[in-house]
């Protein structure tokens, strides 16, 4: 028999799904994105489905049930925003135990009605059934886009630009600071100060406003993903399916300072969390060095690296100038 754990998240899938064919013409892009994609007319329809366990996913000791709701929406509104497209339609299945109320559920939906508000996404239906092992969520987002405007993870080029908005490592401090005042046990946990710690982790955004600034600026990706499981894991994804290697510098990742000043608090180097914390739902794309320019003035978005060729492999290169080789060391459900 073979340990789930030796294939990993997205080595179990690439093994499970290897010899699928399409029989359908409307199928035009399957497993291996952030999104399906079909074609049934004028737009591309796009897909994204995303599961969420209790203690695996999250912590019910110190997640609201608003708050989960609204971030179960939201990481899946985000797959459809890595693709260039716009989230339109939700689906929502639970798996909820004995231990839950109708006021509990009641939480729950209101967290994921106020995402669907607030990026004008309709929640047209799902399913419910009872559980024995604690709430698992379910949530299936359709979106669409004009074919000419779909990015994948595999079109990067060599000397392309590698870009990231926001900052990284955010998420991850801030479940750091919610575990560690958890195992702390304090009538009065010490959150002061460290509020935009904890809403990176407990309400992320979808970053709409980037792909809205990149229109405005006449900048379309070669290549794109959020950032999920890592940086690091994000990178290699789309340099493996480009065929390209990459070169990312350490000291234009950007950091926030709540971030770093935690992590030193907590003797954890900063720049790891940056690479691997993930949960940051940032996008990550890279693009043609001919668009330099006119991604100066996009607030928010910063250039970390270049594409380089494959035989040069995925490296970060330290403050020093050392070459370190990036590893996919983010978040496996299955390890």
């Amino acid at each position: 028999m073979t340990e789930i754990s030796k294939y990993g998240e997205f080595g179990l899938i690439k093994h499970l799904t290897k010899d699928l064919k399409h029989v359908q013409p409307s199928t035009k892009k399957g497993v291996g994105d952030d999104c399906a994609v079909m074609d049934f007319g004028s737009k591309r329809v796009l897909m994204t489905t995303d599961m969420l366990l209790e203690g695996i996913h999250f912590n019910l000791e110190y997640v609201p049930l608003k708050h989960l709701g609204y971030k179960a929406a939201v990481v899946n509104f985000s797959d459809i925003y890595a693709m260039n497209g716009t989230p339109t339609q939700i689906t929502v299945s639970l798996g909820i135990s004995k231990r839950f109320s109708v006021e509990d559920i009641e939480a729950l939906y209101s967290g994921i009605r106020l995402a669907c508000e607030r990026y004008n996404v309709d929640l047209v239906g799902g399913d419910t059934c009872s559980s024995m092992t604690g709430l698992t969520i379910s949530i299936t987002c359709l979106g669409v886009a004009a074919a000419k405007d779909i990015v994948y993870r595999n079109g990067a080029k060599l000397n392309d630009l590698i870009c990231v908005s926001g900052n990284l490592g955010t998420a991850y401090m801030g479940l750091q600071l919610l575990e560690r005042e958890r195992l702390a046990n304090a009538e009065q946990p010490d959150f002061a100060g460290k509020e935009y710690l904890l809403e990176r982790q407990l309400k992320p955004e979808a970053r709409r406003d980037i792909l809205e600034a990149l229109r405005k600026a006449g900048v379309k990706p070669t290549a794109m993903m959020d950032v999920s499981d890592g940086l690091s894991s994000e990178l290699l994804h789309i340099c493996s399916q480009s065929g390209v290697g990459c070169c990312v510098y350490e000291d234009k990742l950007p950091i926030d300072y709540e971030a770093a000043a935690l992590a030193e608090e907590m003797n954890l180097n900063i720049v790891t969390c940056a690479l691997n914390g993930g949960e940051d739902y940032e996008l990550l794309f890279t693009c043609s060095i001919d668009d330099y320019e006119k991604l100066i003035p996009v607030d928010d978005l910063y250039i970390i690296g270049h594409i380089t060729k494959p035989e040069y492999g995925c490296n970060l290169i330290g403050r020093n100038g050392e070459e370190i080789t990036l590893k996919a060391q983010g978040f496996n459900a299955f390890n």
